[in-house]
């Protein structure tokens, strides 16, 4: 291969499986310095050019190779389909270009995580949907979202896929959560009051300092949840799921826990003052400093 007395904007000329493609020395080299191109024209190798304008060919798919062109050029990957991607990530491996095999892998991971958390609606039209008189989103994904500090008092969001939402200092009062799928929303400071969570999943939610007076927690999966200074009092438990629960300085007065789970959970210096806690299992439960006067502990296990 001949030399330009500026080596850098020596013109290259490529044939990829049959695709032609022209460059420069500097594009191939300057991005990817540890890649197979970089290294294939370092002047350490030999390199067999085509007898017809010079052409160097390389045994490859052309098909994606100005993709990986525009990588060197400008750093960027174009938008394309998963199967696209795939097929693009081949090539970025078999030149070693390390640099758009860690690209293409994001952008596949985050289009992964967008489908997951894809939301149906946005924080505007949630706003927009809770000024008429009759708000359902029964059924709607709303999954990822910042409903924080909005009032969403009497919405309906049964059957709804809530997961991850933010649901801090909202006003939740009197609405309708029966059987949502809402795993890790955080309801910090949220007004609960009365709400309706029969069935709900919301493993590993965040309800520290909510109120949940008289709210509907029957049958729901509150594993791991934090429940932390909570107002509980005259809540629905029976049979939901506390397991690993933390309730530590909740209020708890009066509320129904009748065949709750509480293995593990944490009731250090609870209000427990009448509650109904029959035939209830516990033994494996911290209750240092928990208030217990009144409480129905008939068949209890201790």
């Amino acid at each position: 291969m001949a030399h330009h007395s500026d080596s850098s904007s020596y013109v290259v000329r490529l044939n990829i499986g049959g695709k032609k493609f022209c460059t420069t020395l500097d594009t191939l080299m300057q991005r990817e310095p540890d890649s197979m191109l970089a290294a294939m024209f370092s002047g350490r190798h030999t390199i067999c050019q085509e007898s017809e304008k010079g052409y160097i060919f390389v045994d490859r798919d052309g098909k994606h190779f100005r993709h990986i062109l525009n990588w060197l050029r400008d750093g960027v990957i174009p938008p394309l389909k998963d199967s696209e991607y795939a097929q693009l990530l081949r090539e970025a491996e078999y030149y070693q270009l390390l640099g758009l095999v860690d690209e293409i892998k994001a952008a596949l991971s985050k289009r992964k995580e967008d489908e997951e958390l894809g939301t149906e609606l946005t924080r505007i039209d949630i706003i927009k949907c809770i000024q008429s008189d009759r708000v359902r989103f029964r059924g709607i994904n709303l999954s990822g979202l910042d409903l924080s500090k909005l009032d969403l008092s009497f919405v309906d969001f049964s059957y709804a896929c809530l997961k991850t939402v933010f649901f801090s200092r909202a006003n939740l009062q009197c609405a309708k959560f029966r059987d949502v799928d809402a795993e890790a929303s955080i309801f910090h400071n949220a007004t609960l009051r009365e709400c309706e969570f029969t069935g709900a999943n919301l493993r590993g939610a965040v309800l520290a300092g909510a109120n949940l007076q008289s709210a509907n927690l029957q049958d729901a999966c509150l594993i791991g949840c934090s429940f932390c200074g909570a107002d509980l009092r005259s809540a629905h438990l029976q049979t939901a799921d506390l397991t690993n629960a933390n309730l530590e300085g909740a209020n708890l007065e009066g509320a129904n826990l009748k065949g709750a789970k509480l293995t593990n959970a944490n009731l250090k210096g609870a209000n427990l003052q009448r509650a109904y806690l029959r035939h209830v299992n516990l033994r494996d439960t911290h209750l240092e400093g928990a208030k217990l006067n009144g409480a129905n502990l008939l068949g209890a296990i201790r």
